[in-house]
Formats: C-alpha cells, structure tokens, sequence
C-alpha cells in the first residue's frame, strides 16, 4: 500500500506543472471568455450582467448575424477542401513512402514532404503571394483578388503546408500493418493493388476518423493562414472571411470595425461551442462504433 500511495504521489508531483501551465493558459481563458460574452462592459455603470443578449444580438442583428453566418460558411469550405484534398493526398504519400518504389530514398522523401508543416505561416503566406502575384508570379489572374478564387485558393495554400500531417498518421498506420499478413497475401496471389484495398486500406480505416476530427478542430479554429495573406481585411468583399477572423475583427477592432470585447468573446464562445458539440457527436456516434482488429 505504501509503494502504491507513494507512486501515485510521485505521479501528481510530475503532472501538476503541466496541468497548472494547461489550467492557466487554455482552461481559465476559456471560461473567461464564455463568463464575459454574458456581460455588457460598455454600460455607464461599468459590466453588467445581460444573460444571453449578446447572442441574441450577433444571431438577429443584421450587419453582425451576415457576417457570422458568411463566416461560418467560409468556414465550412475551407474544412470540406482540406477534407476532401489534403486527406487523399496524404494517403498517396503514404502509400508511396511504404510501397518500397522509393527504398532507400524513403527517409528523404519523408522529410522533405514533411518540411512545408515546420515553415511559419507567414513565411508560406509570404512565399505564395510572390508566386501567384500578377505582376511578377507564375499566375497573370489575380486569384486573391477575386471572390470566386479567394478562399479556394487561400485553402489550397493550407492543403500544400499541412498535407505532411496526416500522410505521417497514415505512414504510421501502415507501417504498423504485421509483415506476415501481408506474406500470406502475396502468397495467395494478392496483387499490389488489390492487397492495398482489400487488406491494408481496412486496417487503418479508423485512421481516417481522426484525421478529420482533429482537420475539422483546426480549420474551425482557423486563422493564421488568412490573416498572413490578407492581413485583417476579409478578402474582397468577405469572402475569404472565416470564424477566426471575424473573432479577430470583433475583439480587437480592425478594418473599421470598432472592437466590442463582449460581442468578440460571444464569437470565440460560439466557435468553441461549434467544436465541441460536433467533436462530441463524433466520438459518440462514430467513434465508439469502429472496429478494432487484433493484429
């Protein structure tokens, strides 16, 4: 009992100064930021109480609820291109980097693949504008200064830095697959093809959940990418506007946009909302309901 009780001790002792840097630094502004959206700080009487009328006025005012609702949209869009691109890309890294065609060179393909994830955001954003710029880039469109090229555009620029993310989840994976598994199918006439659908593909299906999940947390809480390449304006006419920069707007002001703290944490506090109800459906819905194979 002794040994127990002093190894739970040593335990907490070793895990209170990353709890107490996490409770600082994501949990208390968190809770701040939810406790302030009920508050009205702009009152001659200094912060008063107000309940749910911040939410009620960024859902029905309609300068504040377009923006939101054109936000969310954009959002929406630049979740479904990294879905819908940045996730069979990677897997075709993956695929590549474990098919044995690349042999020994498999390690540096691997980083240099990987590189693009490492770079600043402002780097990259700095990196594309000069190469898609008119004037002198390799693209004579102006594809951040149209409303039907903007988002997609920024979104791809996203997609190219952050692929290296789930090809190493789904390398990982594959890597993980028993050899003689995949002996017994060669041996039984399996085709290269045929043994990557059929066997492999199934084994790290669960994979494919949590990359989404955790593209979906990222994209939704999106912000850096935008703001490096069109700085606090939205794109034109808000297209390339996003949650993360309407919070940004609303917060701290910019763009001729007078800030309001209590209107910005009602944002941050609707964003976070937005995630956790859909991560928890997630989890509930889905996740609980995949297989696990005993390899």
């Amino acid at each position: 009992m002794k040994r127990t009780a002093a190894s739970y001790r040593n335990l907490i002792l070793f895990v209170l100064p990353a709890l107490a840097i996490y409770v600082a630094f994501s949990v208390y502004p968190l809770i701040s930021s939810v406790v302030l959206s009920f508050f009205d700080s702009d009152g001659p009487v200094g912060s008063v109480f107000v309940g749910f009328e911040n939410y009620v006025f960024l859902f029905t005012n309609e300068a504040t609820s377009e923006r939101f609702w054109n936000a969310l949209g954009n959002n929406v869009v630049f979740f479904l291109i990294h879905l819908v691109v940045e996730v069979p890309v990677g897997l075709l890294m993956a695929a590549l980097l474990t098919s044995g065609i690349l042999r020994r060179s498999t390690g540096v393909y691997r980083t240099l693949l990987f590189i693009p994830a490492t770079l600043s955001v402002v780097i990259v954003g700095f990196i594309w504008r000069l190469i898609i710029s008119p004037l002198w880039g390799i693209v004579s469109f102006p594809l951040l200064g149209n409303e039907l090229t903007a988002l997609p555009t920024i979104s791809l620029m996203s997609v190219w830095q952050y692929v290296g993310i789930p090809m190493i989840f789904l390398y990982t994976a594959l890597l993980a697959i028993p050899g003689d598994i995949l002996e017994a199918a060669r041996i039984d006439g399996s085709t290269g093809w045929s043994t990557f659908w059929r066997i492999k593909f199934p084994l790290i299906a669960p994979q494919f959940g949590l990359i989404a999940i955790l593209t979906y947390i990222w994209t939704f809480n999106g912000f850096d990418i935008v703001y490096a390449l069109n700085g606090s304006a939205p794109g034109p006419n808000y297209s390339t506007d996003i949650l993360g920069t309407l919070f940004y707007r609303t917060f701290f002001g910019s763009s001729g946009q007078v800030a309001n703290l209590d209107l910005g944490a009602t944002v941050a506090s609707v964003i976070f909302f937005i995630i956790l109800v859909t991560t928890a459906a997630y989890f509930w819905v889905l996740q609980r309901r995949l297989k696990t194979y005993e390899l």
